[in-house]
């Protein structure tokens, strides 16, 4: 015998036999559903009790031994059936608003396709709709771009600049020892016995080119208005009536 309910072949107790607690006749099961079992007891005065599954004790191959009365089994169905009965009547509730929503669109879309009906001639009054071009005007932005590019030239000016030369020149020196001038009165000096430089030193100027940037003009960009006119062409719709038998 399986006593713990979890272990129970659900599949394989369809029509055995279910017992209470007090060795009460439920009937043979008929059902089982994801979280209660359904039993049926009788031919001509027919019962139904909707148990729990939780509530089963054992099955020992024949029969389903659960932990309840007949009279705890049948206040189970009660309750069962109650919830069962409110949850169809929110259905039907459910089922009735949605007709009259679905009632409601269908007499929309009347509205729609017959503006009016005339009740003394019975005349439907169908609208032909067209389209038309509306023609607005919105502000974008474009760019103009002005680039400025360097451009090399050569240019010449001219500097005057100052050097040193030297000019050699030739003066007798008188060397009289009674001259009365010292400046004219040369001390001896041996000649020299090989070749000897004498550095003097020349001055010049030269050239140093440096560039200073200046603003040599200004450009000024203007903004005007300039109208256009300008043709918008678009394919737009016109509703016909098409005459029976002219299909």
């Amino acid at each position: 015998m399986d006593s713990d309910s979890k272990n129970i072949p659900w599949n394989e107790i369809i029509k055995k036999d279910a017992v209470g607690i007090n060795h009460e006749d439920f009937g043979k099961i008929q059902e089982v559903g994801p979280v209660s079992i359904l039993t049926k007891k009788g031919f001509l005065n027919t019962e139904f009790f909707d148990i729990p599954k939780d509530l089963v004790a054992s099955y020992d191959g024949n029969k389903v031994y659960f932990k309840l009365n007949e009279e705890e089994a049948r206040n189970f169905s009660k309750r069962n059936s109650s919830l069962l009965t409110e949850k169809e009547e929110k259905e039907e509730d459910s089922t009735i608003n949605q007709s009259k929503i679905t009632a409601e669109d269908e007499n929309n879309n009347l509205s729609t396709d017959y503006t009016s009906i005339d009740n003394k001639n019975n005349d439907i009054v169908i609208p032909l709709m067209s389209e038309e071009l509306v023609v607005t005007k919105t502000e974008v932005t474009d760019e103009v771009i002005i680039t400025k590019k360097p451009v090399t030239e050569t240019k010449t000016e001219q500097v005057q600049l100052i050097h040193e030369e030297i000019r050699i020149e030739r003066r007798p020196v008188s060397n009289s020892k009674d001259s009365s001038d010292p400046s004219t009165t040369k001390e001896d000096i041996p000649p020299i016995e090989s070749k000897t430089e004498i550095k003097i030193p020349l001055k010049r100027e030269e050239v140093k080119v440096t560039k200073k940037p200046y603003v040599k003009e200004e450009i000024i960009v203007k903004r005007q208005p300039v109208s256009e006119i300008r043709k918008i062409s678009e394919e737009i719709i016109t509703e016909q009536i098409v005459e029976p038998g002219n299909v």
